[in-house]
């Protein structure tokens, strides 16, 4: 990967939660939130609900992190919006003082037949640059191992391409356990002229049975020899976690030692292997 070493932008460090669903959840990222906050990330994320089930959790959940003292970024999709709506959701986070989005194009909520005015994530790009000019720093994300529905990888890298073009700061990644994927697919962006930093995103090995569904629903690839070690250990909960920190302890070595522009940590709203890695990475 080409870094040019006399131009090299601080690296960002990154969390992301979820809207927590009920007392004990709440108290739950209350408490990771708490240690996470020691660690002085850039910025935390928050994530959406499929058709804006939890937008209301994601607006209440910013707002509550933000007065903990972190720095925000709300997720939004524009799959199921209106434009109306999503401009009222714009300027109520403007208004919050929030100047960082991660826009998303998100599922098709179950049970509706039509995505409504909106289907892609450079639509609500496209949207919040329109309606807000350069207030916000737009996040977008990026599937080092292809988007689940895309086509091809070409296609994909066109439609990525597409979407920076139309006014994203930077890209978060789909989580994944080969650097070789995410620096391959950094440096065909490279060569399509693509120049924002994309962060990879990384998710702790905590609970394989948990890793594998969601690995299945997102197409991110659990490399053959991590899937059959973890398997090997069964309910072993010490084992799959010491296992699993090396992993991605190592995973993040390498991305780092690469050129990687920092790292946006899956956190499931747990603090504790986040800053295990944060911890061994020394950073």
């Amino acid at each position: 990967m080409k870094m040019n070493a006399h131009h090299k932008p601080r690296r960002v460090f990154s969390f992301e939660f979820f809207p927590p669903k009920g007392v004990e959840a709440s108290a739950n990222l209350r408490e990771a939130g708490r240690q996470l906050l020691q660690l002085k990330p850039d910025y935390v994320s928050v994530t959406y609900g499929a058709g804006g089930s939890t937008r209301h959790g994601t607006y209440e959940t910013t707002k509550a992190l933000m007065a903990e003292g972190f720095h925000a970024a709300p997720h939004l999709s524009c799959v199921g919006g209106t434009r109306a709506s999503l401009v009222e959701q714009l300027r109520a986070y403007h208004s919050l003082g929030i100047r960082h989005i991660v826009a998303l194009g998100g599922d098709l909520p179950s049970g509706m037949a039509s995505p409504g005015e909106f289907r892609y994530a450079y639509q609500l790009v496209e949207l919040i640059r329109a309606e807000t000019g350069n207030d916000f720093h737009i996040e977008v994300a990026a599937y080092p191992e292809v988007h689940p529905r895309a086509a091809s990888a070409e296609e994909d890298l066109r439609h990525f391409k597409h979407k920076v073009g139309c006014g994203a700061n930077s890209a978060l990644t789909q989580y994944f356990y080969s650097a070789d994927a995410y620096f391959r697919f950094v440096d065909e962006c490279e060569e399509l002229g693509i120049d924002i930093p994309i962060v990879p995103g990384v998710m702790p090995i905590t609970n394989y049975k948990q890793l594998a569904r969601f690995s299945d629903a997102c197409g991110a690839e659990i490399p053959r020899w991590i899937r059959k070690r973890l398997e090997s250990y069964g309910d072993d909960i010490a084992a799959i976690r010491a296992f699993g920190l090396d992993v991605t302890t190592e995973l993040c070595r390498k991305l780092l030692a690469g050129g990687a522009p920092g790292l946006h940590f899956y956190t499931l709203n747990r603090a504790g292997a986040t800053c295990t890695i944060w911890e061994r990475l020394g950073l």
